[in-house]
């Protein structure tokens, strides 16, 4: 997943990504400011935004409006110091899905991010199933049947990507939109290669295939 977040203050951006990269797994962009974090979040495809209320160039409503108005639907969480009844009641009437006041517990944010995450993806369990597939994405844990899988960091990442999107086909350049940040090369075969030992590691002996090649078009991920 990839999660864009809109905050002037340097250490608390950095610490909020530090977590959503080494805890969840996900890629993070930043932006300090109103009008980057605009021209991101139009250029690029995101499972998450994060925003700050109070920013440079203009404050995280006007962007959110913005976003709102021409047809952006990605999930927003909002960051605030201000908690008056009015205020948070006008923020979700912009569009806003949740926000969080001031200071905040990282833990808490980053378990909103999630419930976020899976609801802009139609799936509020936070348990995947595809067939005889389990995806735990609490505890990033991944069973078939009564065995327990194995995967790397990015593995699973790829397998929660094709989840989340079970029986439509994902191309190779949405995978790389959303499994890498602003700053990735993407001209490679790693999406190949990820896939290849997923599908190892998930049939090993199995004879029901659960990952399908389309050609020329991507991946789908169905029974």
């Amino acid at each position: 997943m990839r999660v864009l977040i809109v905050e002037d203050e340097s250490r608390l951006a950095e610490n909020i990504a530090r977590s959503l990269r080494e805890i969840a797994g996900y890629a993070v962009d930043l932006a300090a400011d109103g009008p980057q974090g605009l021209q991101l979040a139009s250029r690029n495809a995101y499972d998450l935004i994060i925003l700050d209320l109070m920013l440079p160039g203009f404050d995280g409503r006007q962007l959110l409006v913005q976003l709102r108005e021409a047809g952006q639907q990605t999930p927003v969480l909002i960051l605030t110091a201000r908690d008056d009844k009015e205020s948070l009641v006008a923020l979700l009437n912009s569009g806003a899905d949740d926000y969080l006041t001031k200071p905040f517990d990282l833990g808490e944010l980053l378990a909103r991010a999630k419930v976020l995450i899976r609801r802009g993806k139609g799936q509020p369990s936070p348990l995947l199933t595809v067939g005889d597939l389990q995806i735990n994405t609490v505890d990033h844990t991944v069973r078939r049947g009564e065995r327990a899988i194995t995967l790397t960091a990015m593995e699973y990442r790829v397998l929660e990507y094709l989840a989340h999107r079970s029986g439509a086909v994902v191309s190779k350049s949405e995978l790389l939109e959303h499994l890498y940040d602003y700053n990735w090369e993407k001209f490679s075969n790693v999406i190949e290669v990820y896939i290849s030992g997923l599908r190892r590691k998930l049939n090993d002996g199995k004879q029901r295939q659960l990952i399908h090649t389309l050609r020329n078009q991507g991946y789908t991920l169905q029974e």
